[in-house]
């Protein structure tokens, strides 16, 4: 990890990165963050695939999140940008800036929680840290990850195949990420219920890298579910110039959050809208059908048909419960 701080505080910095970062350099091509970068290898015959998600505080996450979920979050949400373009993880590199004015032992308790985290996901997915950087800063903390993969060159996962007639599929279930971020924005479920289970998925999400690897060759387009359905399967029909439709009623919800819907409809935009699922939506081929549950299977992952493509220029239209068209203010998250 490069060093830019000032002389005085170089000690710090690098013993830092010794304590806490060094032992995440289990490739050897790290070369145990010693030097300015580090090397790897994509298998013969296969392309990288580099994608680079960022956290802000405030804006990502809640000051209240425990360290060691935000280090598993931020290198699962990379993750599952891997698994979207059907690549299997080679390594990343992190980035971090610390607010300045932190304590000492605040610090390093914070440090000692996140690096566990980063640790308990590389682990969960077989990849490594290759390096980064870490920086000070008079604003939130920020956090940041690049993940490198690899794929078959001719194998990709994008979102610009999506064909006329193809049928849509998401995987998981969506919608609880969402539920989490309503109940510490401060609203309040019925009977002041409470909902680990939401909890546990916005706050250690787990990226479809198996099912991303078995859809490939039989998905002809694909993207992470990370701003909301609507809006990333709209990703998918504006890059492929088709249309979609889906019906609510098939998109896989957990009975909590159904039942929470059942009694107040509005809540259904946690569903459409939400985000922080880190699910795949993908298409395929109606004849694919049975290839489709196949490659699901092997990945011990469930999938679900929630509709289909059809002609149109990125626009996603929903069919409620009842048949009528379901009409949302606002597809998904947006940054600007």
């Amino acid at each position: 990890m490069s060093d830019d701080a000032p002389a005085s505080d170089r000690f710090g910095e690098f013993d830092l990165i010794g304590r806490y970062f060094a032992p995440l350099a289990t490739d050897p091509g790290a070369f145990g963050l010693t030097d300015d970068g580090a090397v790897f290898d994509v298998p013969p015959g296969e392309t990288c695939v580099v994608t680079t998600d960022a956290m802000v505080a405030g804006i990502h996450f809640f000051a209240s999140d425990g360290a060691r979920n935000l280090g598993w979050k931020l290198l699962a949400v990379n993750l599952s940008d891997l698994a979207a373009m059907g690549a299997a993880p080679l390594g990343y590199t992190l980035d971090f800036a610390l607010p300045k004015g932190w304590l000492p032992a605040q610090t390093d308790a914070w440090l000692s929680d996140f690096s566990r985290g980063l640790m308990q996901c590389q682990a969960q997915f077989e990849t490594s840290l290759l390096g980064g950087d870490t920086v000070s800063t008079t604003g939130p903390m920020t956090l940041a990850i690049t993940a490198f993969g690899s794929a078959p060159k001719s194998k990709v996962l994008r979102r610009s195949g999506a064909q006329v007639g193809d049928m849509v599929w998401v995987s998981g279930t969506i919608g609880d990420a969402a539920l989490a971020v309503k109940i510490r924005q401060g609203w309040t479920p019925p009977n002041g219920a409470s909902f680990p289970h939401a909890d546990k998925r916005l706050d250690m999400p787990f990226p479809r890298l198996a099912l991303g690897q078995s859809l490939r060759g039989i998905a002809t387009a694909a993207a992470d579910v990370s701003d909301g359905l609507a809006a990333d399967l709209g990703h998918i029909c504006e890059a492929s110039a088709v249309g979609a439709e889906i019906r609510f009623a098939d998109i896989p919800v957990s009975a909590e959050l159904r039942a929470l819907v059942a009694t107040d409809p509005g809540l259904v935009t946690l569903i459409l809208a939400g985000g922080d699922d880190y699910e795949l939506v993908f298409t395929a081929p109606a004849a694919a059908e049975a290839q489709v549950r196949a490659a699901a299977e092997a990945a011990r992952t469930p999938v679900y048909n929630v509709g289909r493509i059809v002609a149109g220029q990125g626009t996603v239209a929903i069919a409620g419960p009842d048949g009528k068209p379901i009409e949302l203010d606002c597809l998904g998250f947006a940054h600007f």
